[in-house]
Order: structure tokens, then sequence, then C-alpha cells
């Protein structure tokens, strides 16, 4: 996933929104540079206005009325229930590529931790997909440096999923 990639600008502002009726400037300060989600992978105001329109679009999100205060009115929006069915998904998913760790696994464990879900139970997820992919990367060439660095990528990956620990019941 790359940086202002559209789909998943959609999940991520689908499940920002899914934290409780909020508006497009609140999700858009989290997916700054220097927000919470921005630090890891941000997305620029405009592209995070055309996500949120889009997945109203999509009745995914609603418009639910606006938010109290001075200055310009903000339109509050809340997820709808089959908005609120495909966060809990996707929130549940682990990555298919590990190139994709730094972005959509780190977002999804900061969106988790956000809303007081486990990290642990997405971890062990994460590490049963890529074992076959890292026990196949056991026996490579060294050299191949290519082999060598994704064996390299998929040690330091597993080694810090499973710092989570096992899932607790």
């Amino acid at each position: 996933m790359t940086r202002n990639d559209p789909a998943l600008a959609e999940k991520v502002c689908l499940a920002l929104v899914a934290e409780g009726p909020t508006h497009g400037w609140a999700v858009s300060a989290v997916l700054a540079p220097d927000g919470e989600i921005g630090r890891i992978w941000s997305l620029t105001r405009p592209l995070t206005y055309r996500a949120l329109d889009q997945l109203a679009i999509d009745g995914l999100i609603e418009k639910v009325g606006t938010a109290p205060g001075g200055g310009r009115s903000r339109t509050l929006l809340d997820v709808t229930a089959s908005g609120r069915a495909k966060t809990s998904v996707w929130l549940n998913e682990p990555v298919e590529l590990p190139k994709d760790v730094r972005t959509e696994l780190l977002v999804k464990f900061t969106l988790r931790s956000r809303v007081g879900l486990p990290l642990e139970s997405l971890a062990a997820d994460q590490r049963t997909l890529f074992a076959p992919l890292l026990n196949g990367s056991v026996s490579g060439d060294d050299s191949d440096f290519v082999a060598r660095w994704r064996r390299e990528h998929l040690v330091a990956i597993d080694r810090f999923l499973s710092s989570f620990g096992a899932p607790t019941a």
C-alpha cells in the first residue's frame, strides 16, 4: 500500500468514523503526517474528504448532524451497520504481503489500540500467514542478496509479531 492509496484510504477513514461520530476535519488531523495514524501512513486532507465522500456514496457512513462550536459548521459522520461490519472484518484480517506490514498492519494495530481491541490475536494470525514464507526462506542462497534481504525482513517481522505474545482467551 502506498501513500494516498484510495483503497487503504477508505478502509482507514471508515475505521476512524466507526470509532464514533466525527467530522472530516478530525479524521484528516489523525491522518496528517504528524497525526497518530499519519506518522505511519498519511493522507492529504483533499484525499481524506474524497474517501469520506466515497464511503457515504457506498452507504458505509452517513451524515448525522452538525458538530457544535464556533467557526465553519462541520458535518458529523457516523458509520452504518454495513460499514461497522466491513471495518470489523478488515481490522481482524492479517495483511497479505510482508511489504504491507510497515503500513497497513501498523495502521491496523494503531486503530485496534484506539478502540481497545487486543493486538495479540492479529499478531498471531499474521505470524501464521507468514510462517510458510519464513520457513521457505531459511535455506536460501546467501550469495543472492535479494533472497537474503527477504529472509531477514521476514525474520524481523516474525520477531516483531512474536513480541506481542500469545493471544489471551
